[in-house]
């Protein structure tokens, strides 16, 4: 299952036993101690429709403007990730709706993942594990060189909560640290471009940290991937949305980009097929947040978030 929902009601149970609020829960990317804890706190209620005055659903799924007008007594979407892009944000503002994620808690574990993936593709981790699996090596000797890392430009593109902890881990092994933002954030100490073609331009590795949404939506385009050059390489721990996937196979593919790490895609699961036959590229499940440590800090803020909903209390971790 690539992705659920959670709806929540408060309970109508016959029994004066409880006044606990009701759960639909299908969400797939909680661990499994959330389930169990929901169980106690919510009732299930598998159909929307009135009297169901919450929602919470994780960062693939969302919730669209049509669902909430079947809910027309919806008052809070919680949000099991940092990523709100398929909540139709304008929608739920213009009824009230009030909206949280989960943001700061996945932060450090996104950002390690670019690194990693900065260093899987750079090095050609994968390509060596399998060649020593395959028993190439014992046949055929070692395989052809990798490229080093260090000492490479780095670009970041989008210097918010991750995109700062990316430049953080990434300064050490930069010659020179770039981001793309569209005006220079304060206190960066690194190089601004307002332009992501520029920024392309004057890195080796460009590491996509902005966040979905419309506003984002294939600002990885051609010029940008054509930008980077056949020794460079693009890491996207973002959203799939983000980068224009056909040309960014396109390069790959004619060798007019060097490599790619890449953890989010356009359509998940589904990927292109070519990206599975290229040993340049480094491919994970979205797998970002998927810690148990940061899971645990997810499920618990959803928790925080719909005991103060139901309560009556400021969201902790409100989308503003």
């Amino acid at each position: 299952m690539a992705g659920t929902a959670w709806l929540l009601v408060p309970r109508r149970a016959s029994p004066p036993m409880s006044d606990k609020p009701a759960l639909l829960d299908i969400i797939a990317t909680c661990r499994p101690w959330l389930k169990p804890r929901l169980a106690e706190l919510y009732d299930v209620r598998a159909v929307a429709g009135p009297d169901i005055r919450a929602v919470a659903t994780d960062g693939t799924v969302g919730i669209d403007a049509a669902l909430m007008d079947r809910l027309p007594d919806l008052e809070m979407i919680a949000v099991h990730a940092v990523g709100y892009d398929r909540v139709d944000l304008d929608h739920a503002r213009s009824r009230g709706i009030r909206v949280s994620n989960t943001p700061d808690v996945l932060t450090e574990d996104v950002a390690d993942l670019a690194i990693a993936l900065m260093l899987a593709v750079g090095r050609q981790i994968p390509r060596n594990d399998a060649w020593v699996r395959a028993g190439r090596w014992a046949r055929e000797g070692y395989p052809p060189l990798a490229r080093k890392v260090s000492g490479r430009r780095i670009g970041v593109l989008g210097l918010g909560r991750i995109g700062h902890a990316i430049a953080h881990r990434a300064a050490p092994f930069a010659s020179e640290l770039a981001y793309f933002a569209r005006a220079p954030k304060p206190g960066a100490p690194w190089r601004h471009f307002a332009d992501p073609v520029a920024l392309a331009a004057a890195v080796d590795v460009l590491i996509v940290a902005v966040a979905g949404g419309a506003g984002t939506a294939g600002l990885v385009d051609k010029a940008v991937i054509e930008a980077l050059g056949p020794e460079g390489m693009l890491v996207n721990i973002a959203r799939g949305s983000v980068v224009d996937e056909a040309a960014l196979v396109a390069a790959l593919v004619d060798g007019r980009l060097g490599g790619a790490g890449l953890d989010v895609f356009a359509e998940e699961p589904d990927m292109p097929e070519a990206l599975l036959t290229l040993e340049n590229v480094v491919l994970q499940p979205h797998q970002g947040s998927a810690t148990i440590e940061t899971r645990d800090a997810m499920g618990q803020l959803v928790l925080d978030n719909l005991e103060a909903f139901f309560a009556g209390r400021p969201l902790p971790t409100p989308v503003d």
